[in-house]
């Protein structure tokens, strides 16, 4: 399992990578004018709190808007939970997110998620703490309607026992403006 974590990271660092020369290279080709006027920023915001329980999630991202059909984009990703006398846990990493629009309404996606989980349990739990990196896959399709779309997702290669989700299946909302 060791072996495959590290050739996952060593994925991501390189898909990252390459995204970045490419990025300045893009930057490099252009006047800064017209490579901006192409790059649309958003994310997301999440907050979940209950019964001595909370959840929050900050996920900023920024795609190329290459045309109206194709985009490729970058994400970060920390949340953050809390669940009295049980848990605290951090999740930080990030993905890559490529936009495919079949019509302007309908949107394809595939995404590259990468995250590290921290979990630290209450002493009195009798749980060990876990750190480890999970990949996630996405496939998805949705409705598009100018800056936002919704839709749902799958995780192609979901891990039941160490997925952050509980399900392999996720709805989607998507803001770019």
């Amino acid at each position: 399992m060791r072996r495959i974590t590290l050739s996952i990271n060593k994925i991501t660092i390189l898909v990252f990578t390459i995204i970045f020369f490419f990025t300045q290279f893009a930057n490099a080709q252009e006047p800064k004018s017209v490579f901006w006027s192409h790059v649309r920023f958003g994310g997301g915001v999440g907050l979940n709190f209950g019964d001595q329980f909370f959840s929050g999630t900050l996920a900023p991202s920024a795609i190329y808007q290459f045309n109206d059909t194709y985009a490729l984009g970058v994400g970060l990703n920390a949340t953050y939970s809390k669940q009295r006398k049980l848990y605290k846990s951090t999740i930080l990493g990030g993905s890559i997110i490529g936009l495919y629009n079949v019509l302007p309404q309908i949107q394809l996606s595939g995404e590259f998620e990468h995250l590290n989980v921290n979990r630290r349990y209450d002493s009195n739990v009798n749980i060990p703490n876990d750190n480890y990196w999970i990949p996630a896959l996405y496939f998805g399709a949705g409705y598009r309607s100018q800056n936002i779309a919704f839709g749902i997702r799958y995780d192609v290669i979901y891990d039941d026992e160490r997925s952050i989700y509980a399900e392999p299946w996720a709805p989607f909302v998507r803001f770019y403006f």
